[in-house]
């Protein structure tokens, strides 16, 4: 049973991260129709929005795509700040939504931004007092290390529907503005999809692992009874 509990955490987010290399591979051959790069985008959307004050910049690395809301800036990868493929449409719109949120005050963003000192807290101290309640059977300190990562698993589920409602936002945005073509609509969606299953897959992963020493603590103290 281990074995394969162990297979699953390990292979679901394999698989969305798959998913996400490839499908973003796919489009990021394929231009729109309107041949707008992905910084033209983002830079339409948030002018669309009045959101004037929050800039546009080139970021580092592959897919290091987001939103900085502390200096309100939109990071792009290189392949989609330059881009004008699908993907780059989609993400860059993707990231854009965020910065939507934030203007609006979106709640579950603005709760996800209050659970990140703690969620950074749970995710550095649960490990090391579950492995300490874990081999010298104190279920005190293994109970005190499932509440730190519950914390954690927490700020996992909240970002879930950050996630999709920025992605919804992102497709209204390019079908309204018309930053894709009517026969793209569908192809951009597929990379947003994509891109939202990792965070379900990581969703998924901690809510497991969450479970099963939950069952460690029950079957220590029941052994203890």
């Amino acid at each position: 049973m281990y074995l394969i509990y162990f297979a699953i955490i390990v292979l679901i987010p394999l698989w969305a991260q798959m998913r996400v290399k490839n499908t973003f591979a796919k489009f990021s051959r394929v231009p729109t129709s309107t041949y707008r790069r992905g910084a033209d985008v983002a830079r339409d959307i948030l002018n669309a929005n009045g959101l004037y004050n929050v800039t546009v910049e080139e970021g580092r690395g592959f897919l290091s795509d987001h939103y900085d809301p502390r200096s309100k800036t939109v990071r792009l990868s290189p392949e989609n700040y330059h881009g004008n493929s699908i993907a780059a449409a989609a993400v860059a719109a993707h990231e854009c939504g965020h910065a939507i949120q934030d203007g609006e005050g979106y709640a579950f963003l603005r709760f996800r931004h209050m659970l990140v000192p703690v969620a950074n807290l749970g995710s550095n101290a649960s490990w090391i007092l579950i492995m300490i309640g874990v081999f010298a059977h104190i279920s005190g300190l293994l109970l005190l290390g499932i509440i730190f990562m519950a914390a954690a698993v927490l700020f996992q589920l909240v970002t879930l529907p950050v996630e999709f409602n920025a992605s919804n936002r992102a497709m209204k945005q390019v079908v309204s503005l018309r930053l894709v073509g009517d026969h793209e609509q569908r192809e951009a969606r597929k990379v947003l999809n994509a891109a939202a299953l990792t965070y379900v897959a990581a969703a998924a992963v901690a809510v497991l692992e969450l479970l099963r020493l939950v069952f460690i603590f029950t079957g220590m103290n029941r052994n203890d009874d």
